[in-house]
């Protein structure tokens, strides 16, 4: 047991003596110090900056077309108001070619549950073709999906109209895309080339002389 004190003390001794001549704090200023945990920030930053403009972008497409229609009982036609407002969302798509969008297709709660979830993907899909024969491309449409009657506006049993709807949300933009927004992607790119660039600075300058 001694043996193994005097062993730690000895090793303890000749760290120390190794920072001795460094001055205090240098190791936390060191250039490899931290660069894990530097690295990490930088990445959640360009995420976080991707999602802030992916909310913008959003709040940018509710403000200036409407993003929802709604139908008749146990329909999925597009009645002269609905179709109204898929002009003006395909509209705002011809003027901002890069957005992807989602559709997403609603029920009230009259009737089952696995009826009123092929009714929302219905309901959606109308949309869909409405878009696409406005001349919006469909790869820009990324999904169609159904949340029946599980998120409704109104809280009620009843039929209800404004439950009975399909909405359109931004999802994303294109590759490459530089207006309004930045995507995931994108914004992952951007932080290698900034990693990279950190990189070869660092070694420029380990090999340059030290300044006065």
């Amino acid at each position: 047991m001694t043996r193994i004190v005097i062993a730690a003390a000895l090793g303890a001794a000749t760290l120390l003596s190794a920072c001795a001549d460094r001055p205090a704090g240098s190791a936390a200023t060191g250039a490899s110090f931290g660069s894990a945990t530097a690295s990490n920030v930088i990445g959640q930053a360009a995420y976080a900056y991707a999602d802030r403009r992916l909310v913008a972008m959003s709040d940018k497409f509710r403000a200036e077309a409407p993003d929802t229609v709604t139908f008749d009982f146990d329909k999925a036609v597009l009645d002269a108001d609905a179709r109204r407002a898929l002009d003006a969302q395909a509209a705002w798509l011809k003027a901002h070619p890069k957005v992807r969008m989602r559709i997403y297709g609603h029920a009230d709660k009259v009737g089952s549950e696995a009826y009123n979830d092929r009714l929302g993907l219905r309901r959606a899909r109308a949309v869909v073709r409405y878009l696409v024969s406005k001349g919006v491309e469909r790869n820009r449409l990324d999904a169609v999906e159904s949340r029946g009657e599980r998120e409704p506006v109104v809280q009620t049993e009843e039929r209800e109209r404004r439950n009975r709807r399909a909405v359109t949300q931004v999802a994303g933009f294109e590759r490459g895309y530089v207006g309004d927004s930045m995507d995931g992607k994108r914004a992952l790119l951007g932080y290698k080339e900034y990693t990279f660039d950190r990189i070869e600075f660092a070694k420029a300058s380990s090999t340059s002389g030290g300044g006065g």
